[in-house]
């Protein structure tokens, strides 16, 4: 049986933690790696340094903030959208899609949305409203989906380590959480969640009062699949030793195992 390994990895800055990157892309051979923050234009994006470790890629950067690539070992993959529908003024670079291997691949980033209220959580709420609406088309479409990527979303209580000094963050807010109750009801499933169903898992530690040492976690990255994807199914996890390297992101790579068609 062959399986297809997926992961989502907020590299905050590809540039400053490439061999980072490179460590892990060795180590844990992903097939498929949606990367987000990378912090670069799309002129700075490492391609050739990636296509010598095996990987193709198509990216969509932008200088100093947000940016967002998808990765594939040994293949290309075929880009299919750039930029979510809905807002023509919007020059964020957040959301890439890609077809990989008979999948379509979303890579996102959703806003942070803090300081809230204002206007940035105002952007972080009409931006999951555009995504909520392409997530629905792809499921219409009737193609297997995996929405993957920093989605700035608690979902709830049990997946963040304390939630009393969070209460006011955009990412535990009701607007916020309800928005992800939304996109689940669509038809999506959370594959971290339903492979660790009574299990505090985490994803992103900040650099702040010692929290990864004291593993005070959130759990902010996710992958989504739709339903044709849920049977094949095989494992999920975080690969926690990212974070503990030197000079790590903030984020440790989630993934997916998916038995091939």
């Amino acid at each position: 049986m062959t399986q297809l390994k997926i992961a989502t990895f907020n590299i905050n800055g590809i540039r400053s933690r490439l061999p980072a990157l490179l460590e892990w892309l060795a180590e844990e051979q992903p097939d498929i790696a949606c990367l987000q923050e990378l912090k670069a234009p799309d002129e700075s994006f490492p391609v050739d340094v990636l296509s010598e470790a095996g990987y193709g890629a198509c990216w969509h950067g932008q200088k100093a903030w947000n940016g967002v690539a998808i990765l594939v070992r040994g293949g290309q993959p075929i880009e299919s959208r750039r930029g979510l529908p809905g807002d023509p003024q919007d020059t964020h670079s957040r959301y890439l899609e890609a077809a990989v291997q008979g999948l379509v691949i979303g890579c996102l980033y959703l806003p942070n949305g803090n300081p809230q209220p204002g206007p940035k959580f105002d952007y972080k709420l009409a931006w999951f409203e555009r995504l909520l609406g392409h997530a629905q088309q792809l499921l219409d479409s009737g193609h297997p989906v995996v929405l993957a990527g920093d989605f700035n979303a608690v979902p709830t209580d049990d997946d963040i380590y304390n939630p009393r000094s969070w209460r006011k963050d955009a990412l535990l807010q009701p607007q916020t959480r309800a928005c992800w109750q939304r996109l689940l009801a669509q038809g999506w499933t959370d594959a971290l969640r339903t492979r660790y169903p009574d299990e505090r898992v985490y994803t992103f530690w900040d650099y702040f009062r010692q929290h990864w040492k004291t593993n005070s976690g959130l759990r902010i990255d996710h992958l989504l699949l739709s339903p044709s994807l849920v049977p094949r199914l095989r494992d999920a996890g975080v690969d926690r030793w990212v974070r503990d390297r030197p000079h790590a992101s903030d984020h440790a790579p989630a993934w997916v195992t998916l038995e091939t068609a």
